[in-house]
C-alpha cells in the first residue's frame, strides 16, 4: 500500500488543509496512520471530533489551552479546540498559538484545519482565509473530485461566483477539468495565502473509473499551469485500508 504519510509529506510538523472536499476526513486518516504523537486542531471553527478518533480532549479559551495540555503529556493522540458557541461545533485556536503549542508539548505532528467550506466540494477563498499556523511545514489544498462534471453552483461550491471568476467556469454549467486545474493553480484561487509553504493539492472522493479519469485530466493541467507543487494526490479518504487512488508527478 502507498503510505500516506509519505505522499502527503506528513510524519512530522505542522500539516494544514485547506480547500473543500473532506479536509478532516483526511487529517483524522492521517492521524489514524500515524505512528508517534499526534495533536488535532482547528483555526477556524470545526464539528466536534469523532469518538472513533479516540483522542484525549482540551475544550477551552485560548489562554487556557496551554495549561489543559500540560496534564496529557503522555497522551498519544490529543484533539484540541476553543469552545464554538454554536451547536455541534468548535471554535478555532489562535493560529500563533498551534505553534507554540506544537514545540512546547513537543508533538510529532500537528495537524491543523485551516479553512471551512460549509460542507461544498469546492471553494474560492476570500480575503484572510486560509487562516495558517507561522510556519507551518505543508498545506493540502483539497477539492472533491464530485464536482466534476456538476453545475457549478450553491450546491457544489462555496462562493460560486467568485470560483466562477477564478476559474471561467459558467454558473449553471458542468465543472470541467479545466475549471478545477485553474482552481487549484490560480494566485486568487486556493494557492491564496500560502505563501512559500510547500503545497500537494489532494482531489479526494475519487471513487470510480469517470471521477478517476477526469481528477487525473485535472491534476495534469494543474501541474503544467504551475511550479508551486511537484505532485497531485488522488484519493478516497474515507477508505481506511487505501485512501491513495494515484499520484501525479511532475
Amino acid at each position: 500500500m502507498t503510505d500516506l504519510l509519505d505522499v502527503l509529506e506528513a510524519r512530522s510538523g505542522i500539516v494544514c488543509a485547506i480547500g473543500a472536499g473532506g479536509k478532516k476526513t483526511a487529517l483524522y486518516a492521517i492521524a489514524r496512520h500515524h505512528p508517534g504523537r499526534v495533536a488535532i486542531t482547528a483555526t477556524v471553527f470545526t464539528p466536534f471530533f469523532p469518538e472513533d478518533l479516540e483522542a484525549a480532549e482540551v475544550i477551552a479559551e485560548n489562554s487556557d489551552i496551554v495549561n489543559r495540555l500540560e496534564a496529557l503529556r503522555d497522551a498519544t493522540r490529543v484533539a484540541y479546540a476553543c469552545p464554538g458557541g454554536k451547536a455541534g461545533r468548535h471554535g478555532g485556536v489562535n493560529a500563533d498559538l498551534v505553534r507554540r503549542i506544537h514545540e512546547e508539548m513537543q508533538f510529532d505532528l500537528t495537524l491543523v484545519k485551516a479553512d471551512g467550506a460549509r460542507m461544498r466540494w469546492i471553494k474560492a477563498p476570500q480575503p484572510g482565509e486560509p487562516v495558517l499556523p507561522p510556519d507551518a511545514d505543508t498545506v493540502l489544498v483539497m477539492v472533491s473530485a464530485r464536482a466534476l462534471g456538476e453545475p457549478l453552483g450553491e450546491r457544489i461550491a462555496h462562493r460560486p461566483e467568485k470560483v466562477s471568476a477564478i476559474t471561467g467556469a459558467p454558473l449553471g454549467e458542468p465543472f470541467a477539468p479545466e475549471h478545477m486545474a485553474q482552481l487549484l493553480t490560480h494566485p486568487e484561487g486556493l494557492l491564496a495565502g500560502t505563501g512559500r509553504t510547500a503545497v500537494i493539492p489532494v482531489i479526494n472522493m475519487v471513487d470510480d473509473e469517470d471521477r478517476r479519469r477526469l481528477a487525473s485530466r485535472a491534476a495534469e493541467m494543474a501541474l503544467e499551469q504551475s511550479s508551486r507543487f511537484e505532485r497531485v494526490v488522488l484519493a478516497q479518504m474515507r477508505d481506511r485500508f487505501a485512501p491513495i487512488v494515484a499520484i501525479l508527478d511532475r
